[in-house]
C-alpha cells in the first residue's frame, strides 16, 4: 500500500528573503522539490498548499508586542527594533516580513494538520525549522519559531506528547527554552559544541526545570566531527530518549548545516549521515507514534551541492523507507549548473576523496564518546 505523505509547498514561501547576499535562502527549498520531481519521487499529488497563520497560532509562542513589532519593523528606529533582535547583521528588516513569516508558520501547522487531523502518514514542511527565534525577540535568522508555534498547536489541539529531534549544527534553542518546565514535550538537539559556534548553548546539563525537569536533552559534539561517531552517538542517544519518554508523535528539525561543504559551520559529515538520520526518526516514529512524523527544514547554507540531496533523502525515507542512491539526474544538474556558483555534484553520495582528513579523528571520537555517556545517565533506562 503507498503511504500517503505530504509534501508542503507554494512560491509564497520563497518570500522569506532577507537580501541576496544573505546566507539563508529559500532557493534550496526549490532546488530539494525540483530533485525530487527529477528523480520520479514527488507528484503534483504530494503537494499541498500552505495557509497563513493568524496572529493568535503565532502568539501561542510570541507575544503580540513582539508580533506588533515584526508587522511595523520598517517604520520603526534602529533602537526600538535592537530590542526584538530586529534590524542586524544576522536577521534584517525585509519586506512584508510579518506576512512571509506568518505564511512559514502556516506551512508547518500545515503539515501538522496533514498528519494529525487529515490522516496522512507524515508530511514536510522544508521551509520551516526556525528554530532560533525566542518569545519576544528574533534571532540567527528565525523571525517566527514555526516548530516551537506547532509544537504548542499539537500541545492545545491534540493533547499528544511530542518529541522534538533537532540535527541542526546549531543548538536548537528556541524550541528549548519555549518547553524547558513541560514534562510533556522532550526536546533532543545534537549539534557542534557551542564553544565555537552560535548560539553557544545546548550543554549536556541544560535538563529543563519544574515539571519538565529530565524532559531536555543536549549532545554537543566536537568540531571536525565525521560520520561514524556522529552517528554513534546520534543512534544511541535518541533511542535511549524515545525510549525513555514514549512520544506521540514525533517532530525532527533536519538543518543540512553538519556536512564539511558548510561554510558556517565546523563539522565534517558526508551525504551519509543525511541517509541515515530520516530512518532512525521513521524507525521511531513507527515504533512508538503509529507513523506520525513531520519533518521540517532548518540551517544548511551550501544550498547547491549540499541541502537539496539531504533534504530530499528525508522525502525519499518517508516515502520508500528508503535514501537514493547512483546518479542525480542529468536533468537537474544541467538546469541548475547555469546558475551554480559552485560545481554541483553528480550522484547522492560524496565522492570519498573530497571528504577531508582529520588528523584529530580518534580523539574527537573519544570525546563525543564520553558526551554520549554523560548524556545518557539521564534517560532513566540506563
Amino acid at each position: 500500500m503507498s503511504k500517503n505523505i505530504k509534501f508542503v509547498f507554494d512560491q509564497s514561501l520563497l518570500d522569506y528573503h532577507f537580501h541576496n547576499e544573505h546566507p539563508f535562502n529559500q532557493q534550496r527549498v526549490v532546488l530539494t522539490k525540483e530533485l525530487l520531481e527529477d528523480s520520479g519521487q514527488l507528484s503534483e499529488s504530494h503537494i499541498i498548499a500552505p495557509r497563513l497563520a493568524s496572529d493568535d497560532e503565532i502568539a501561542l509562542i510570541h507575544d503580540y508586542p513582539y508580533i506588533r513589532a515584526v508587522k511595523s519593523a520598517s517604520r520603526l528606529t534602529k533602537e526600538n527594533l535592537a530590542q526584538y533582535g530586529i534590524g542586524t547583521e544576522d536577521t534584517p528588516v525585509f519586506p512584508n516580513m510579518h506576512e512571509a513569516s506568518a505564511q512559514i508558520v502556516g506551512a508547518t501547522l500545515t503539515a501538522v494538520d496533514a498528519v494529525l487531523a487529515d490522516g496522512a502518514h507524515s508530511a514536510v514542511n522544508f521551509a520551516g525549522g526556525l528554530h532560533h527565534g525566542f518569545k519576544q525577540k528574533a534571532s540567527g535568522f528565525c523571525i517566527y519559531n514555526d516548530a516551537a508555534i506547532a509544537i504548542k498547536y499539537i500541545r492545545k489541539n491534540f493533547n499528544l506528547k511530542v518529541l522534538y529531534v533537532d540535527t541542526d549544527a546549531h543548538h536548537g534553542d528556541g524550541v528549548q527554552w519555549a518547553f524547558y518546565d513541560d514534562p510533556m514535550v522532550c526536546t533532543f538537539s545534537i549539534h557542534e559544541t557551542g564553544r565555537y559556534l552560535f548560539p553557544g548553548t545546548g550543554n549536556v546539563n541544560e535538563r529543563g526545570i519544574k515539571e519538565g525537569h529530565g524532559y531536555s536533552f543536549n549532545l554537543p559534539i566536537d568540531a571536525f566531527t565525521q560520520d561514524d561517531s556522529y552517528l554513534e552517538v546520534y543512534e544511541n542517544a535518541l533511542r535511549e530518549i524515545a525510549d525513555f519518554f514514549k512520544p506521540d508523535v514525533i517532530v525532527t528539525q533536519n538543518g543540512a548545516d553538519s556536512h564539511f561543504y558548510d561554510p558556517l559551520t565546523h563539522l565534517c559529515g558526508s551525504m551519509t549521515i543525511y541517509e541515515r538520520i530520516p530512518k532512525v526518526a521513521l524507525e521511531i516514529s513507527k515504533q512508538y507514534c503509529n507513523g506520525k512524523w513531520i519533518a521540517l527544514g532548518g540551517g544548511g547554507y551550501d544550498i547547491w551541492r549540499v541541502v537539496p540531496r539531504a533534504w530530499s533523502q528525508i522525502w525519499n525515507v518517508m516515502k520508500d523507507e528508503q535514501s537514493l542512491h547512483g546518479d542525480l539526474p542529468i536533468a537537474w544538474t544541467t538546469k541548475w549548473q547555469k546558475e551554480a556558483p559552485v560545481k554541483l555534484p553528480t550522484t547522492w553520495h560524496d565522492p570519498v576523496d573530497e571528504i577531508p582528513a582529520i588528523p584529530r579523528k580518534k580523539e574527537i571520537e573519544e570525546k563525543n564518546h564520553v558526551t554520549l555517556m554523560n548524556l545518557l545517565k539521564y534517560t532513566k533506562v540506563t
